[in-house]
């Protein structure tokens, strides 16, 4: 799978018209990459210990590119950027999600979910407990 799909696929796992923060996204993609890389043809991504935990620039750069084929949304709320598939990206990540291996589906599907029902704080918190690599170059005093 390459790495647009994926974007697509767990995206479109939060159902429709979710949004996710920038937070959101970093954490949905580096657990993926981290935990079920194997179910995606992954790793994707080359996430590094940053100022909230793992970032990968490369997360924000392809939903830019799916923005660009209107295959996403990315708003800028003034503070931070949110992000979201427009009704073509859902309909397109909702096939590849159901193509997937049922243990892929329900592991991306869970962590989608998970990462958009903590605060900030919440998620950042619990990557550094389980990563503690993640830690080494954070700002985050939460």
């Amino acid at each position: 799978m390459d790495k647009n799909k994926l974007l697509l696929a767990a995206l479109a796992a939060a159902g429709e018209n979710a949004t996710f923060t920038p937070v959101q996204v970093q954490k949905l993609f580096f657990l993926i990459d981290r935990e079920a890389s194997h179910l995606v043809g992954g790793p994707h991504f080359n996430f590094v210990a940053y100022d909230y935990g793992p970032f990968d620039r490369a997360v924000y750069d392809g939903l830019e590119e799916l923005g660009q084929c209107e295959l996403a949304r990315v708003e800028n709320t003034g503070r931070y950027r949110v992000y979201a598939l427009s009704q073509r990206g859902f309909q397109e990540g909702a096939k590849v999600l159901s193509g997937l291996p049922v243990s892929a589906r329900t592991y991306i599907s869970n962590v989608s979910t998970w990462v958009r029902k903590l605060s900030f704080e919440q998620l950042v918190a619990s990557i550094y407990n389980r990563y503690p690599d993640m830690k080494a170059n954070s700002v985050f005093r939460g």
